[in-house]
C-alpha cells in the first residue's frame, strides 16, 4: 500500500477552516463551502448563423448525441426561435444556451445582444460552419466593447477534410489543410473589423480532435474560481490533459468530503466510524465525471468508439470495477492500519483535531481513500479513451463512423 501523505496545501486550508471543538459547527462550514461549489453556476452561450450546427455543438458539449431524448433539436433550418438552456446532464447548474441565429439582412449586434439578454452568459461561443461574416464580427466588437469573453468556433472541419481529401488525394496533408482554413477564417474576420481573433477548428461528431482540447485549455486558463470548477467536470474530457485537469479540480477539494465523512467519528463507539454511504456517493460522482459508469461506457460504444465489452475491460482499479460499501470498508480498512504517522502529523497541524475525529485516523483513512479512488479513476479513464480513440493499427486515429445525423 501506498504511503499515506497529506498535502500541504490541504493541511493550510483545513487549518484556515478549523477554529471550533464543535462538530456541528464545524460540520456545518464545510458543508456550506461544498454546496456552495456545487450550485455553482456557469452558463455558456452558442450562437452563429442558421445552419452552422449550433444545436448539434450544444449536444456534443452536454455529452449527448443528436437522438438522445435530452438533446436540443437539431434540423436542416433554424429551430431555434429564443435562447433556450440546455442543462448538462450531470451538472444541471452548468447551462449551454442556444441562442437564435445570426446573419439576417436585418441583423444588429447591440440589438441581438439585448434581447438575449447579453450579462446572463459568462462568456460566447461565436459558430460558423463555412466563413465567418461581418454578423460575426459584429457580434465580437459589441462583445468586446461589453467586456464579455468569447471564442470564434469554425465547426464542420471533417466535411472540409473529405472535401478537400476527395480533391486533391495525392497532395493531401491534413495539417495543411486545417492551416489554411484557420488562417482564412482569421483573415476574413480582421477584414470585417474582428481584432486578433482567436479560431478553434472543430467537428462536434469528433471532439477529440482538431482544436477541441486547445479549446479546453484556454477556457480553463480564463475562468477562475467555482465556475473554471464547474467548466472542468462539464466539457467532455476526451485527452488526458483534460483527464488530469479533472483529476485536479476534485483533488483540491477531497479534503472537504474526507473530513465531513469522518466527523461522526467524533461520536462514542468504534475508532474508525465514517459515514460510509456518503462516501459511496461521493465515489460514485467521481466514477461518473470521468465516464466509468454503465451509462458512459455505453454512450461511447453505441456511436461506434470500440465495443462496450472492449471498453468495459480498461476499467481496472478495484473500486473502478466494484464500488460497493463492502469495497469502501476494504480500503478503509487499510488506510486505517497504515495511516498512524499520516494521523500524528494532522494532530500536530491541527490540535483540533483530535476532539473532532477521534485522533485523525478516521480522517486520514477517508482522505486517503478518496484520493486512491481518483489516482485509479484517472487512469482507467486515459485507458477507456485509448481504446475508444487511440490509434489503429497503421497509426492513423481511429475515428467513430460518422452518425450522418443533421446539422442544425
Amino acid at each position: 500500500m501506498q504511503s499515506l501523505e497529506l498535502r500541504e496545501q490541504d493541511l493550510t486550508e483545513m487549518g484556515s477552516l478549523i477554529q471550533s471543538r464543535l462538530v456541528l459547527e464545524v460540520s456545518t462550514q464545510v458543508q456550506t463551502l461544498l454546496d456552495s461549489l456545487d450550485s455553482a453556476t456557469l452558463d455558456i452561450a452558442v450562437t452563429g448563423e442558421s445552419g452552422a450546427g449550433k444545436s448539434t455543438l450544444v449536444n456534443a458539449l452536454r455529452g449527448l448525441s443528436d437522438s438522445d431524448p435530452r438533446a436540443a433539436p437539431t434540423g436542416v433550418v433554424e429551430t431555434t426561435a429564443e435562447p433556450t438552456p440546455y442543462p448538462h446532464p450531470g451538472l444541471p447548474s452548468v447551462r449551454l444556451w442556444d441562442l437564435p441565429g445570426i446573419g439576417t439582412p436585418s441583423f444588429r449586434a447591440e440589438r441581438y445582444l439585448e434581447q438575449v439578454g447579453l450579462m446572463r452568459y459568462d462568456f460566447f461561443l461565436l459558430v460558423a460552419s463555412e466563413r465567418f461574416r461581418e454578423s460575426h464580427a459584429q457580434l465580437a466588437r459589441a462583445l468586446a466593447a461589453a467586456g464579455r469573453r468569447f471564442y470564434f468556433l469554425r465547426t464542420k472541419v471533417d466535411q472540409d477534410l473529405r472535401a478537400s481529401r476527395r480533391r486533391r488525394p495525392a497532395r493531401f496533408q491534413e495539417g495543411q489543410v486545417l492551416g489554411e482554413i484557420r488562417a482564412d477564417c482569421a483573415r476574413q474576420l480582421e477584414k470585417d473589423g474582428a481584432a486578433a481573433p482567436r479560431v478553434f477548428l472543430l467537428s462536434a461528431f469528433q471532439l477529440h480532435r482538431f482544436d477541441f482540447p486547445r479549446l479546453q485549455a484556454t477556457l480553463a486558463e480564463e475562468l477562475a474560481g467555482h465556475k473554471r470548477h464547474a467548466l472542468l467536470l462539464a466539457l467532455p474530457a476526451l485527452t488526458a490533459e483534460a483527464v488530469g485537469r479533472r483529476k485536479e479540480a476534485l483533488r483540491r477539494h477531497v479534503w472537504k468530503k474526507a473530513l465531513l465523512a469522518s466527523l461522526v467519528s467524533a461520536l462514542p463507539g468504534l475508532p474508525l466510524q465514517l459515514n460510509v454511504p456518503m462516501l459511496v456517493e461521493t465515489l460514485g460522482s467521481y466514477r461518473r465525471s470521468f465516464g466509468l459508469d454503465e451509462e458512459s461506457l455505453g454512450g461511447l460504444a453505441r456511436v461506434g468508439a470500440g465495443s462496450l465489452q472492449r471498453l468495459r475491460a480498461q476499467v481496472r482499479s478495484a473500486l473502478g470495477r466494484e464500488l460497493s460499501p463492502a469495497a469502501v470498508w476494504d480500503v478503509l480498512s487499510q488506510a486505517a492500519l497504515c495511516g498512524q504517522a499520516a494521523a500524528r502529523l494532522a494532530r500536530a497541524r491541527l490540535p483540533l483535531l483530535e476532539n473532532l475525529v477521534a485522533g485523525g485516523i478516521s480522517f486520514v483513512a477517508a482522505y486517503y481513500l478518496l484520493h486512491s479512488a481518483l489516482e485509479g479513476f484517472a487512469g482507467d479513464a486515459q485507458r477507456v479513451l485509448e481504446a475508444a480513440y487511440g490509434t489503429g493499427e497503421e497509426g492513423e486515429p481511429c475515428d467513430p463512423p460518422d452518425p450522418g445525423f443533421l446539422y442544425d
